[in-house]
């Protein structure tokens, strides 16, 4: 399998990140990883593998990204804005740094053609991010396969709100967001996947996921909200099932 490694120092974090690219041609995923997570988990979790029919005959691009989760979802002990700040920094790092490269890269490994667009996929904050990141950017990104997200970042901050983290809870601000608004028209001409098991850890993802399902319907985006069985639970074995399903609906 064709792939390179990038090491590169991001302004918008002030420290290098680090990013890896699977495959030789094709759509250009940029991968997200679960909760604290490294570039390399999702090869190490045996999410590359899964995905290697796809990759391999050049359907795809992996473009694997680093997080920031410790300094802002998982940073328990930080004060609250300082958390949604270095969630909005790495906003600015994954849109206005990591984003260019990938279109850059893609349009060498496609003979000058960009591929169609950027869609985001990850596992658990992963999808989190992955759903996130398309609808704060409908411009930017075509579509999304999210395994197991959580939509609500309340869960993570208890009684603190701000503007940012507003922005950043795709419940809220999709519940918020008028049915007029120039976004939502972008979203019915995303694919918009979204995933959870009934099985163990799948909450509160999984009333996540029912809830993003109604407010789609709600506005006439037609997102896919699939729900897998009693027996799915929050674990690499099903993710490593769950996203060769949903890239053949799409590559």
């Amino acid at each position: 399998m064709n792939t390179v490694y990038r090491k590169e120092y991001s302004t918008a974090l002030s420290r290098d990140m680090e990013y890896k690219i699977y495959g030789f041609a094709g759509i250009p995923f940029l991968v997200f990883p679960s909760q604290d997570g490294r570039f390399f988990d999702y090869e190490n979790n045996g999410m590359i593998e899964a995905a290697k029919p796809f990759i391999e005959s050049g359907r795809i691009q992996m473009f694997c990204a680093d997080s920031n989760d410790r300094n802002s979802w998982s940073s328990q002990n930080t004060d609250g804005r300082k958390r949604t700040e270095a969630q909005e920094a790495y906003y600015r790092y994954i849109t206005e740094e990591l984003c260019p490269r990938i279109i850059e890269f893609s349009r060498q490994s496609n003979e000058g053609y960009y591929a169609g667009g950027i869609y985001t996929t990850g596992c658990s904050m992963g999808a989190s991010h992955a759903l996130n990141f398309l609808l704060r950017r409908p411009d930017l990104f075509r579509g999304c396969i999210a395994l197991s997200g959580a939509y609500n970042m309340h869960y993570f901050f208890g009684d603190y709100n701000d503007d940012l983290l507003y922005a950043n809870s795709p419940v809220n601000y999709i519940e918020g967001m008028a049915y007029d608004h120039p976004f939502v028209e972008m979203y019915r001409s995303r694919r918009i996947i979204m995933c959870a098991g009934q099985g163990a850890w799948e909450h509160p993802m999984l009333e996540d996921l029912k809830r993003m399902k109604e407010l789609f319907e709600y506005k006439d985006v037609p997102a896919w909200a699939d729900i897998w069985g009693t027996d799915v639970a929050h674990d690499w074995s099903w993710w490593q099932k769950q996203l060769p399903y949903f890239l053949d609906h799409i590559s």
